[in-house]
């Protein structure tokens, strides 16, 4: 998912008792990655990133957003120090970060591109980076686009694909869902992956059953990457994340009907989890 605390999963997540630096504990016994957009807004404290790896197994995986002051503001120019400084600050999650994310603004079109080759080509090699983008000339499937997708491919960095299909499908009759028609990408979905790490952000439906139509497809794109021998990545999203958790395990029970897939923990806690926590 892209978040692992939210007020609203209490009680239905997280076990009663559980307190705000332990969400992420009880997140990582369900899920094995999570986006973190936290790093776009601020940086975190060495003690908060130190916490993020104390909470955490060895198996566990994030994907971290560079700053919106490199992607945004600088629009990835001129930012070398800036990347250092942020890189060495999460130095102690290296080995835990599955893929490093590049989100650029619209503005960040086809006559920027010098600009993330130059980036891409800066990043350690060992790192694994995924780039989006929202600038309508990326998504025209003409050269533009071409050009995109080539780049990424010799610089192995991975396109993220956005499916907000679903969140654009239905009346915006909610806060939640006004507030995500009016800031969440409209673009065309492109199920390409130019590296080995493919990630779709797919925002859903805050009625659930409603999402299985824009899932279809991708019981069938994420099973062929897989067994083509990569390693894709679903981040699940609702306009307000209250359903993220149950949307998330409904995919992956679908997921697992056209891949053998090791199942997944319960979402909701045990009784066994509520009492260990009281009795704490």
């Amino acid at each position: 998912m892209t978040q692992w605390s939210h007020n609203d999963w209490k009680r239905k997540f997280y076990p009663v008792g559980t307190k705000v630096g332990e969400r992420l504990a009880r997140y990582a016994q369900v899920f094995n990655t999570v986006e973190g957009n936290t790093t776009f807004y601020a940086s975190p404290s060495p003690a908060t990133v130190a916490n993020w790896k104390a909470a955490t197994s060895d198996t566990f995986r994030f994907t971290f957003k560079f700053p919106k002051a490199i992607t945004h503001q600088l629009m990835l120019r001129h930012t070398d120090a800036m990347v250092t400084e942020f890189l060495a600050l999460m130095a102690p999650l290296h080995e835990r970060i599955g893929m490093w994310t590049i989100q650029l603004p619209a503005a960040f079109g086809p006559d920027h591109l010098d600009d993330l080759d130059k980036f891409l080509l800066a990043m350690p090699r060992q790192f694994t980076c995924g780039v989006e983008v929202r600038h309508p000339a990326f998504f025209d499937k003409s050269d533009n686009e071409r050009a995109l997708n080539a780049l990424l491919i010799e610089r192995n960095a991975n396109r993220t694909i956005m499916d907000s299909r679903p969140v654009f499908a239905v009346s915006a009759n909610t806060e939640a869902l006004i507030h995500a028609q009016k800031e969440k990408p409209r673009v065309p979905v492109h199920a390409i992956a130019t590296a080995d790490n493919p990630m779709v952000r797919f925002i859903g439906d805050p009625t659930l059953e409603r999402n299985d139509a824009f899932f279809a497809n991708w019981t069938k794109k994420i099973p062929q990457w897989i067994s083509e021998g990569k390693s894709p990545y679903l981040m699940i999203h609702t306009a307000d994340n209250i359903e993220a958790p149950e949307l998330a395990e409904h995919f992956y029970k679908c997921l697992r009907q056209h891949i053998e897939l090791p199942c997944l923990a319960p979402i909701f806690p045990s009784q066994d989890e509520e009492r260990q926590i009281t009795l704490i």
